[in-house]
């Protein structure tokens, strides 16, 4: 099986549940469902892996340490895009060398998503102008600011408009359900979200 290509970002200051949840969602994506089909890659669409600025440890909110799987030069390609949110966010508004890969890696891919304020590097990188989006309920005013073409959903849970982007931190594991319902239906899309025990979301916040 040719698998798709997802790389997420990770960054001093990430938010956990932004960059795991997606991380589980697509890692445990089977088009075979059951449980006997986790045990192997056989029918898994998704090949998932992280990417950091460099090599050394990536060390998230709550302190969590993580080894990343390639820094930016080694990253392979990538076809789906996760920019996760954290208060690292704010640091990387001002590191252009970031900001350039976010903008080529996203041009070569064929989803770009983010995660809470992983929405606010995307529209510092000119990406979603002219778009609708959304982000942490705490970053609404930011993300307007940024790029005042931006059509901001203050209710959204998950947005696609030409880039998926989502809500706060959980709202990740929805936003990675919806980009696999588009790519691979919504029969494997709620059986991904069965085999996780995670009660899907209409979109909408609560």
């Amino acid at each position: 099986m040719n698998q798709v290509a997802v790389g997420i970002l990770i960054f001093d200051g990430v938010e956990v549940l932004d960059f795991a949840g997606p991380y589980e969602v697509f890692s445990r994506t089977r088009l075979v469902p059951g449980v006997e089909s986790r045990r192997t890659d056989d029918s898994a669409p998704f090949r998932v892996f992280t990417v950091a600025a460099g090599a050394d440890t990536v060390v998230a909110t709550g302190g969590l340490r993580v080894l990343p799987d390639f820094d930016l030069a080694s990253a392979p390609g990538i076809d789906i895009l996760v920019i996760p949110g954290g208060f690292g966010t704010r640091a990387m508004l001002q590191d252009q060398p970031m900001l350039d890969w976010v903008r080529q890696t996203a041009a070569t891919a064929v989803r770009v998503t983010s995660v809470c304020t992983g929405s606010l590097v995307l529209a510092r990188a000119g990406l979603l102008a002219g778009q609708r989006a959304t982000t942490h309920w705490g970053a609404l005013a930011t993300l307007a600011e940024l790029d005042p073409t931006i059509r901001v959903d203050a209710d959204a849970r998950v947005v696609d408009d030409v880039i998926f982007t989502s809500a706060g931190v959980s709202a990740g594991i929805d936003m990675a359900l919806a980009v696999v319902e588009a790519m691979h239906g919504r029969d494997v899309a709620d059986e991904t979200a069965h085999y996780m025990d995670y009660p899907r979301h209409d979109g909408r916040l609560p």
